[in-house]
């Protein structure tokens, strides 16, 4: 089946729905079909619902991310014709429980003191470079709700310092989107632009790691969790600054007389969601908005924006 998956592959890599995650769990597929069927000359139903059977060891959404690219491939090739294989029966979608850090003005102070405070010393260029970038990279993901990786694989083109707008083009699947700046956001860019450049003058990346390529998840996490806890005890993570993101946004919302479905809908684009279903999580977590929301309406928030299924492909 290689041909069969590298056209795949081809395929959602120009239709820009391909990352890392698919293509482990497509060669662990590919490996599953040689070893338990070496004899196979075709896709066999038995090959798709044998990799793809819930595990005893699985959760509902582990078991729909393992599989995910499976169904996907099974589509593709149903689609040409290539084979009469059913898709795979996902488990139901499993509801998530993880309540993010609710950040306190006091906590998001005290973090950006000490991103503010990070040494000078010793005047070497890694140093320089983390002094410049991150105080400006948190600062970014606090006030435009951006993913983090996002924020790592900007570009220095995807960043439009006369209008203020950013080009996310690096996303979570296909959901290239604009995000308009703040105007201080905008004022802070420009003058890390001008330093950053002192150091990186034909750089391709908006945030350059000192060897020139975009900076790690590593990178993001340790130097995160480093300055949060200097002057924080509670425990948190950068990309929960994109949740306090939505929710300060939604209580903004509060007693404004608002049009609550086109302003659920802005955030939800600025955002780069894919459907409502996944910014509606984030009014979950402001619970007062329910009774307002119905006082206002008459109406509760599933019968202004019923529930969307976001499975691919739909």
């Amino acid at each position: 089946m290689a041909p069969l998956m590298e056209s795949y592959i081809i395929y959602r890599k120009a239709s820009g729905r391909w990352n890392a995650t698919y293509e482990q769990n497509l060669q662990l597929f590919d490996r599953h079909c040689s070893r338990q069927y070496p004899k196979a000359e075709a896709l066999t139903q038995e090959m798709v619902d044998g990799w793809c059977s819930q595990r005893a060891t699985e959760k509902n959404n582990s078991c729909r991310a393992r599989v995910n690219v499976v169904s996907g491939f099974v589509r593709y090739l149903r689609n040409r014709r290539k084979t009469t294989v059913a898709e795979p029966v996902f488990p139901r979608r499993e509801r998530q429980t993880y309540i993010p850090h609710a950040f306190t003005a006091l906590e998001l102070e005290n973090f950006f003191k000490a991103c503010d405070r990070l040494p000078s010393t010793p005047r070497i260029p890694a140093v320089r470079l983390r002094k410049i970038t991150v105080p400006v990279f948190f600062r970014l993901l606090y006030s435009s709700g951006i993913r983090t990786n996002e924020a790592r694989m900007l570009h220095v083109d995807d960043v439009d310092l006369d209008h203020g707008i950013l080009n996310i083009r690096h996303s979570k699947g296909p959901s290239q989107h604009y995000v308009a700046l703040h105007g201080t956001m905008l004022g802070l860019l420009k003058r890390y632009d001008a330093a950053i450049r002192a150091l990186y003058p034909e750089r391709e990346h908006f945030f350059p790691a000192h060897t020139g390529s975009c900076h790690t998840r590593a990178w993001v996490q340790c130097n995160f969790r480093e300055l949060w806890s200097m002057y924080n005890s509670s425990y948190a993570t950068a990309y929960e600054l994109r949740h306090h993101y939505a929710t300060e946004n939604i209580n903004q919302w509060i007693g404004e007389g608002f049009e609550f479905d086109s302003k659920l809908l802005y955030l939800s684009k600025s955002m780069g969601h894919s459907t409502l279903e996944s910014t509606r999580y984030y009014y979950s977590l402001v619970p007062t908005m329910a009774d307002i929301l119905e006082k206002m309406s008459g109406r509760d928030f599933d019968d202004i924006v019923p529930e969307v299924d976001d499975e691919e492909g739909q």
